[in-house]
């Protein structure tokens, strides 16, 4: 009995030590969507594992679309099951209130962040800290036309001078898909917003026949251009120069984008809430890792020093003043999340 009464303690103390480790070794890591493929990719090379080797935290990332992501985080925080930590938001649905009800707001973090010369403005606000800035464009296959290459939304509805398969995103976002076909109906761009929902879906009805990729995710967009599914498409800048890096014959038109971006979302009740401000905090002070994943994936960092440390190359491919000025569409993000759930509405009963 006496040895008994000497066991117990011990296995107590045990398990005890065994549940404290389990405890610390879950808190040692952090869980974050992606949308996967090369995106996943360069973002584990330079930051996820710099990261890792700096503090000993794992990264560990899902692969999710945008539109899963956005569900997934709603359903979580409505259950009370909070299993990621945090993910890349759209810059647009960031601002909108359904994103308020399920992320945490930032406010606080951000303060160390706020007037910092080496950052953009907005680098981190409430909503979230900007991942980066890219552009939805039209991109296309140089090699498959005999009489110039297009350049604007118009030239990719000419299916007389510019033959081939079409592609076009098919998910919970389609603004951009109308807007490119409004444009192509000669709307001026400073007289695109509001969105005229009917006239941009009688335009589509008219090049609907010729598209032969309705994309869900961005490596669908690069895997449906290396089969040569499609002539023309739109899709991602960062996907497009993931082809142009595997020698693919690619190109896109500056004067036929959107320009876009993503804030990194702390879900709320996040279960290892502290590791993933760390993992923001080191994207944000961290240029060289900013640098390093828009070098790979031709995006704008948050970082003026970043900028510094591209290569020439990706700099140069950047959208200028000028071309921000003169033809890059900037959306009109109030509108867009004040009559998201109407558009997509009619979407839905338009592709069916």
């Amino acid at each position: 009995m006496k040895k008994r009464k000497k066991i117990k303690p011990l296995l107590l103390a045990a398990c005890l030590m065994l549940a404290g480790a389990g405890a610390a070794q879950a808190e040692e890591q952090v869980i974050i969507a992606t949308t996967g493929g090369a995106y996943d990719a360069a973002l584990r090379k330079f930051w996820f594992e710099p990261f890792t080797e700096r503090t000993g935290i794992k990264v560990v990332s899902v692969a999710a679309t945008n539109a899963e992501m956005r569900a997934k985080a709603a359903a979580m925080v409505k259950t009370g099951n909070v299993t990621w930590d945090l993910y890349p938001d759209g810059e647009i649905q960031a601002s909108a209130e359904a994103h308020r009800l399920t992320s945490e707001d930032l406010t606080e973090f951000c303060k160390s962040f706020r007037g910092r010369p080496d950052l953009v403005e907005d680098a981190c606000v409430s909503a979230g800290a900007r991942l980066f800035s890219t552009a939805t464009l039209m991109a296309y296959d140089p090699t498959a036309f005999k009489d110039g290459n297009p350049l604007s939304w118009a030239d990719m509805w000419n299916q007389t001078k510019f033959p081939g398969g079409r592609s076009f995103p098919n998910f919970d976002d389609p603004w951009r898909v109308m807007a490119a076909a409004l444009l192509a109906d000669g709307v001026p761009r400073d007289k695109l917003f509001p969105l005229d929902v009917d006239r941009a879906l009688n335009k589509l009805d008219e090049i609907r026949p010729a598209i032969s990729l309705w994309w869900k995710t961005g490596d669908q967009s690069v895997q449906g251009f290396r089969n040569g599914d499609y002539s023309i498409g739109q899709i991602w800048l960062t996907r497009a120069n993931t082809l142009k890096a595997e020698g693919r014959q690619i190109a896109w038109s500056k004067q036929a984008s959107f320009l876009v971006g993503d804030r990194l979302t702390i879900i709320k009740d996040a279960p290892n809430r502290g590791n993933a401000l760390k993992l923001i905090g080191y994207w944000l002070d961290h240029p060289e890792a900013q640098a390093g994943v828009c070098d790979e994936l031709l995006c704008t960092p948050p970082s003026r020093k970043a900028i510094d440390l591209m290569s020439p190359a990706a700099r140069a491919a950047l959208p200028s003043d000028e071309d921000v000025r003169d033809y890059i569409v900037i959306p009109d993000a109030k509108w867009i999340n004040d009559n998201a759930a109407m558009m997509l509405e009619r979407w839905n009963a338009w592709i069916r």
